[in-house]
């Protein structure tokens, strides 16, 4: 259940350094995620800054009382989400599955036939999420991860429409 005063909206450049800090602060306290090491932290907090910057563009907000709540972005192909984020502090609230929930209609209203989404193959949470929104799993495997910089477990997921 999305609570009240939760807005969706596209980014804009100076959101920035709120959706780099709320993509790292959710990766960060994910088990599965951040059990590689200080360096890898380090490195994946740049990743999440330069990403923001460069490519607000593709990224849609979730705002909770103005604040920025969770994020997720449409990087590559059009029919795939290439992001996922909800700060710590707001995860349960049904900001992820809204804001996915918002990208299928979108991708629904440009005449898209599907939809893809992936995650590492542990994070059991995110693959729910996803099951629950209607996709379905039809790839695990070893992939590398460019922000990592190593291969890793992954989930491949799609939804037809």
């Amino acid at each position: 259940m999305v609570v009240k005063d939760f807005v969706i909206r596209d980014m804009i450049a100076a959101d920035a350094d709120s959706v780099g800090r709320v993509g790292f602060e959710a990766w960060a306290a994910n088990p599965v995620l951040n059990a590689y090491g200080v360096d890898m932290m380090v490195r994946i907090r740049l990743s999440f800054r330069r990403f923001a910057q460069d490519r607000f563009s593709l990224i849609t907000i979730g705002e909770l009382g103005g604040e920025i709540a969770g994020w997720t972005a449409r990087e590559g192909a059009r029919d795939y989400i290439s992001d996922l984020w909800v700060s710590p502090a707001h995860q349960g609230l049904g900001i992820g599955s809204a804001l996915v929930s918002a990208t299928l209609r979108e991708m629904r209203s440009e005449g898209l036939k599907r939809a893809r989404i992936d995650t590492h193959a542990a994070n059991e949470s995110a693959i729910r999420l996803y099951k629950d929104l209607g996709f379905s799993i039809v790839w695990r495997g070893m992939q590398h991860s460019p922000s990592m910089g190593m291969m890793v477990e992954k989930v491949k997921m799609q939804q037809v429409f």
